[in-house]
């Protein structure tokens, strides 16, 4: 179970997490000291990126491509290990009392920002009262809310100052969090970009520009080099970060490609080392061909087609018969086995069958043959009275994305004579369309930011900043809630997904698998971490054979 995992750090613990003796002298060896692998004289690390990455800023990020980058750059209080289990980062451990509503965090004493000043709680309650602050207008405020610290949800709605947010620097090495209800996976929270520290010099001096090359003042264990804007950045080896010495990778790069089929060719001609995701329908071949590189492993995301449910959207959407109609007429099978052949399984209801202690829901529709759902979805369509339906769908600019959204909307057109536009658009474009609510369908996608199923059945709930489709219940609200001081949260989490499916909330189309290549010489790649929380600190290059 996964509050199994998360206990108080021990002793013992701790000592599993110390420096391997003589690593330090790794970049004058020729071998890991561990494994005794043959290393590379140039340790080096480079990736493809879909989309460019919108910020930097811990605080102000919201999506997956940033958060990558971002775990590079500055680290929290607790970081994963290969199985996304946790492990210590600038904390050496936390203990947990008052029936799991205080949380203590003891930082370590070696712990430095990349300027050579001490990391100390404080930077910790600046960087997570900054979250909560709504001058700073960040995305992921309600992140801050979902934690149950004391007075989080009156700082988001500007009703009480950040200040009085429940969290305090006991001293510089001790952090102390107060929760209004238990949360016995709080300190897995903490792993996300939102909850990471900042240098509150930095942000003073040089505002929105703090995140650039020449400003930046981080704690991980890399530096950004270099950034151009749609094209790469570069990352270079943090000599102030406090586990340096058993750093191998010396520069990480990531290149921006939006292109799926240009980035197999740039990769399969050696240019980067990792490319992620795979074209559509392109992992058996690659599989048969490069089995030491293809690879496909759980990734703790589900896609969906968020509905457009504002009060001034789409009159017809506002009927949950033609919603579910549209989410009966969608033929998951043919997305997974014809379209993406990568490992997803047909999603039925939102939360991944990979996160942690989650019992999956059964859902009605999840039973039924295709030609069950197209026969009902048509009956609903005329019990609606809806002859005529013309819709507009967004989605962020990937020829995965295009080839789904094609496929759904000519499933829509053949079995219920529904009309859809298509608009793509680039990433950044995209959310702030999504947001703003300038859709009636929107392909959406959600990752889990810790491994429980409150990750994504929060994301349901009325107030929830990232609720772009604008869904709201009172009985889901009133369910999560009780789920988080439940004994027994499954049973909640089951009847959210009942009111999900029964409402037709959103589509759910698939749940993720990752497949991915990955050059075989880059050693250390966390597989069995359901969230693809990698850490390229981690990672070792071996020489050519």
């Amino acid at each position: 179970m996964f509050h199994k995992q998360i206990a108080t750090v021990s002793a013992a613990a701790l000592l599993a997490f110390s420096a391997v003796p003589g690593l330090a002298e790794t970049h004058a060896m020729t071998e890991h000291p561990e494994t005794g692998e043959a290393l590379a004289a140039e340790q080096t690390y480079s990736y493809r990126l879909l989309d460019q990455f919108p910020t930097l800023d811990p605080q102000l990020n919201e999506e997956t491509a940033g958060n990558h980058v971002i775990r590079q750059l500055f680290e929290g209080l607790m970081i994963q290990d290969a199985e996304g289990n946790l492990r210590p980062g600038v904390a050496e451990g936390f203990e947990a009392s008052e029936g799991n509503t205080v949380y203590t965090f003891k930082l370590r004493e070696d712990a430095t920002w990349s300027n050579g000043d001490p990391v100390t709680a404080q930077d910790f309650v600046y960087g997570w009262q900054r979250a909560a602050d709504p001058e700073t207008a960040s995305p992921y405020a309600w992140y801050v809310e979902l934690t149950s610290m004391k007075n989080a949800a009156q700082i988001v709605a500007g009703e009480m100052d950040p200040s009085e947010l429940g969290v305090e620097a006991v001293d510089e090495r001790t952090l102390k969090v107060t929760l209004t209800q238990p949360l016995p996976y709080f300190p897995a929270m903490t792993t996300y970009a939102t909850l990471l520290p900042a240098h509150k010099a930095t942000i003073e001096e040089f505002g929105s520009d703090w995140t650039r090359p020449e400003n930046m003042v981080n704690n991980g264990a890399y530096n950004l080099k270099e950034l151009a804007l749609n094209e790469y950045f570069t990352l270079e080896k943090n000599p102030e970060y406090w586990d340096a010495e058993n750093v191998i990778i010396e520069e990480v790069t990531g290149l921006v490609i939006n292109d799926e089929n240009q980035a197999l060719t740039r990769y399969e001609s050696g240019e980067f080392d990792m490319l992620e995701p795979l074209p559509a329908g392109a992992y058996p071949r690659l599989e048969e061909e490069r089995p030491d590189e293809a690879h496909s492993v759980p990734r703790l995301c589900s896609y969906y087609y968020a509905f457009n449910l504002r009060d001034d959207a789409k009159p017809e959407l506002q009927d949950p018969k033609v919603r579910e109609a549209l989410n009966l007429a969608v033929d998951r099978e043919v997305i997974v086995d014809q379209i993406l052949q990568g490992g997803q399984t047909p999603a039925y209801n939102f939360a991944h069958a990979a996160t942690a202690g989650f019992e999956m829901p059964n859902i009605a529709m999840a039973s039924m043959s295709q030609a069950e759902r197209d026969a009902r979805a048509k009956e609903l369509m005329e019990e609606a009275g809806v002859d005529e339906l013309e819709l507009k769908l967004i989605y962020n600019t990937s020829e995965n994305h295009k080839q789904i959204a094609t496929v759904v909307t000519q499933m829509w057109k053949q079995k219920l004579g529904v009309e859809t536009t298509l608009e793509n658009m680039e990433w950044s474009t995209y959310l702030d369309v999504r947001k703003a609510g300038n859709f009636d369908l929107a392909r959406s996608a959600w990752c889990g930011d810790y491994n429980e199923a409150s990750t994504f059945l929060d994301l349901l709930t009325t107030t929830h900043g990232s609720n772009d489709g604008q869904f709201s219940n009172e009985e889901y609200d009133a369910l999560m809630a009780a789920s988080k001081t439940s004994d027994t949260p499954n049973e909640q989490y089951s009847q959210a997904e009942q009111i999900i499916a029964e409402q037709s909330a959103i589509i759910p189309v698939y749940h993720y698998s990752n497949t991915f290549l990955l050059n075989p010489a880059v050693k250390g790649f966390p597989m069995q971490n359901v969230e693809n929380n990698w850490y390229v600190k981690d990672f070792y290059r071996t020489a050519e054979e």
